[in-house]
């Protein structure tokens, strides 16, 4: 007990001798560890950030059938294998053509908040329907027929049997959706208008999905979608889930490239300054070795010191990292990084051990006084 109260006093004391250079050892170990700890929590947490943000482009994932209409039932079915937490949004669809003023015009019906949140990207001049006998129509659709929000318009259909009059029903245009796309040359309504205005019950012609999931996972959901509702077919959309997964892992290599870059420069930083300790040291490591002082009493004293300043910096980098990771989060993704308590004694460890490492040298150097040399001044 007594050796070890000893050694502390040891550590400390020459810590405190030293403290401008300590505090610059200290202060690169955590800088490292704080980069560390922030990058590693950036790392981890980027696929939900990367997935909640490419959720903005719209759908990754659409339903159709081979047999034509999609049921609302094989739907659910299929919709039950996702995990709730994971499905943003479901937008179903059924399409048919109408007429407005005599000229065909192709109708969408869909569920608005399911469209609203699979496309959340469509940029709507007024407001979404919310009622019956609301529409939104496309922005060319609007300039061919000089509409505007708040304007009524008519809608015929005419009904595939033969001597049968058009259907007609009148609706209050809500907004005009503005997409920049094909969309824009459509009329939206909601299914019981569509119903209404055709006679017939609702049946979907595709639906779409927006899934906050990585490419493999995504890839696993539809094939048991596809086992477990064989009268659909899920497919991904390659153009958003390949986007993701490419931005995705360069961003990670990105990341891992720093951190190691990071790690390699506090490790030049914190042996440099040990180096200086051991080179000030040299006349007391020379008279302990004098007195009868072993390369293990030497290389005890030097490793405790760096582990000390490991596991302070370690520590101190924990909390500002996770400060950092932080900023970075709320304005690159503009949403709060989720706090891992794990991270704090994987990042103590590392810093550690990284210096640990940058101490060999020095502490190979301090084994190597020749204490003869050394007392006479050479």
């Amino acid at each position: 007990m007594k050796k070890r109260k000893m050694y502390i006093r040891m550590i400390t004391a020459s810590l405190l001798r030293r403290r401008t250079r300590m505090i610059i050892a200290l202060l690169a170990i955590t800088i490292g560890a704080m980069i560390l700890s922030g990058l590693v929590t950036i790392y981890i947490d980027v696929p939900r950030q990367m997935g909640a943000q490419f959720r903005n482009y719209g759908a990754n994932m659409i339903f159709t059938s081979a047999e034509g209409d999609i049921s609302p039932e094989d739907v659910r079915t299929a919709v039950s294998v996702i995990p709730s937490e994971k499905l943003v949004g479901l937008a179903p669809y059924r399409y048919e053509t109408v007429r407005i003023n005599d000229r065909p015009v192709m109708a969408a019906a869909t569920d608005m908040e399911g469209a609203k949140a699979a496309s959340p990207f469509w940029a709507v001049d007024g407001e979404w329907p919310e009622e019956g006998g609301q529409i939104m129509i496309g922005k060319n659709v609007a300039a061919t027929y000089n509409l505007k929000p708040g304007k009524k318009m008519t809608c015929s259909y005419l009904p595939e049997q033969e001597d049968v009059m058009d259907n007609y029903m009148d609706f209050t245009v809500t907004g005009i959706l503005d997409t920049g796309g094909k969309e824009e040359d459509y009329v939206y309504m909601s299914f019981e208008d569509m119903e209404e205005l055709t006679g017939e019950s609702t049946a979907y012609d595709i639906c779409e999905l927006s899934v906050s999931a990585a490419a493999d996972e995504l890839e696993t959901i539809s094939q048991t979608i596809n086992s477990s509702a064989p009268s659909l077919t899920a497919r991904l959309i390659k153009r958003v889930t390949q986007s993701e997964t490419t931005v995705l892992s360069k961003l990670q290599a990105l990341v891992l490239l720093v951190t190691v870059v990071v790690l390699a420069l506090t490790m030049i930083c914190v042996g440099t300054t040990m180096t200086a300790v051991v080179a000030e040291r040299r006349k007391e490591i020379g008279l302990r070795k004098a007195l009868g002082a072993g390369n293990a009493s030497i290389v005890g004293e030097f490793m405790g010191e760096g582990m000390i300043l490991g596991a302070a910096g370690g520590l101190l980098g924990s909390v500002f990292g996770f400060i950092f990771a932080q900023s970075v989060s709320m304005n690159v993704f503009n949403s709060s990084i989720i706090l891992m308590p794990w991270l704090v004694p994987v990042t103590i460890a590392a810093s550690i051990l990284v210096t640990g490492l940058a101490c060999l040298i020095p502490i190979k150097s301090a084994t190597k006084v020749d204490p003869a040399l050394v007392l006479k001044g050479e």
